[in-house]
């Protein structure tokens, strides 16, 4: 999960000025495994002066959250996080990259809002590299392949072309459910108007219209610092849950368990358990909201209406798995003594999530959907 590097004249982070066009194509599962191959660096210089700018900044933002900002500035900061990173953790990644649940249209609207003010680049773009980076996992056609590093898969990725492997694969991604969906579309013509105006003018101009705010610490704190604060929290995902954790589910993948990682970014740190299950809403087997913002969100709008058919794992289904794949850590409910048991720690392939041409029919069936609904 991170700002993408596609061309598009959308956003801060390019790295290149192709499109990456999708045609659906049935294709094995890749094996993941740490690349062995070196391929040369291009240094996207734009982006890594961006960089710099933009965590200087903050610096100096924190300075003045402390002397002169005032405490109503900072609340609107923190709220204004909180709703682009739900549009991005609820919307961009449950919602549209795994299908995981499915929305009726106001709500697609409200976390389109929250993702464009978060600054990740649209959500087309976003859904097509974290699919593949779900395909094709710490392969050269990862676009944050956490086995080049930690530096590499946190930022590092952002200053640099893509691989080859990635433009290829992701060709390769079946994105027509996006295509047809008018929301989806809608925000990609007019990214580069209301992007800017969603992530910094907005967030700018609040507080200095409505409580008096100076202009100069206004764009420091509500704009420049939030947005870098809320970029690290997304790359953690990338990088820190790919390296520190346990693997109760699968220690044949580097996705892991980070408690951490999961309070920073609203319950997606149960890495290891979303790259096993990734079609399952909550992204965890934990119940708890407090680790897990956004399924709290999506279920509270599956009592409103607004989400329906919710997908997750059954019980039997994830004991299936960590028996078979998981480090002996996961405990099963109903036999707390009895840990994973006997693995055999044989990597199937990745999936992307609901709808992946590679999804077994025995899975399909073992899968429970709640909230069933019509559009």
């Amino acid at each position: 999960m991170a700002p993408t590097l596609t061309g598009s004249p959308t956003g801060l982070f390019l790295a290149e000025t192709e499109v990456i066009t999708s045609h659906r194509q049935r294709h094995p599962a890749t094996p993941h495994h740490q690349t062995q191959q070196r391929y040369p660096w291009h240094i996207v210089w734009r982006n890594v002066i961006a960089f710099v700018y933009l965590h200087t900044a903050s610096l100096y933002a924190i300075y003045l959250l402390f002397t002169t900002a005032k405490f109503v500035t900072f609340l609107w900061a923190l709220f204004i996080a909180v709703l682009g990173g739900m549009g991005v953790t609820a919307g961009a990644h449950r919602l549209w990259a795994h299908k995981a649940y499915k929305a009726k249209w106001p709500l697609r609207v409200l976390l389109v809002l929250g993702q464009t003010m978060a600054f990740q680049n649209h959500i087309y773009e976003w859904v097509r590299d974290h699919r593949v980076h779900h395909k094709f996992t710490d392969t050269d056609a990862d676009p944050h392949n956490s086995a080049r590093g930690f530096f590499f898969s946190h930022i590092g990725w952002l200053m640099l072309k893509k691989h080859r492997d990635v433009k290829e694969k992701g060709k390769t991604v079946d994105m027509s459910d996006l295509e047809k969906d008018w929301v989806i579309m809608l925000q990609k013509k007019v990214y580069v108007v209301a992007m800017p105006l969603l992530c910094f003018v907005i967030p700018t101009w609040v507080p200095v219209y409505f409580w008096g705010e100076n202009a100069w610490t206004s764009w420091y704190v509500a704009a420049i610092l939030r947005y870098t604060l809320t970029l690290n929290g997304t790359w953690l995902v990338n990088s820190a849950a790919h390296i520190w954790g346990t693997r109760p589910y699968d220690t044949t993948i580097s996705p892991a368990e980070n408690l951490s990682v999961a309070m920073i970014a609203f319950g997606e740190g149960w890495h290891n358990y979303h790259h096993a299950f990734p079609w399952d809403y909550k992204t965890s087997e934990l119940g708890d909201y407090r680790f897990n913002l956004t399924t709290g969100l999506i279920d509270f709008f599956a009592k409103v209406g607004w989400a329906y058919d919710l997908k997750t794992a059954p019980l039997s289904m994830v004991r299936l798995r960590a028996q078979r794949k998981g480090d002996g850590t996961w405990e099963d409910p109903k036999m707390p003594q009895a840990g994973a048991g006997h693995r055999h720690n044989h990597h199937d392939g990745g999936l992307w999530g609901w709808g992946d041409a590679d999804m077994t029919t025995e899975d399909l069936a073992m899968v429970e959907i709640t909230h069933r609904k019509s559009e």
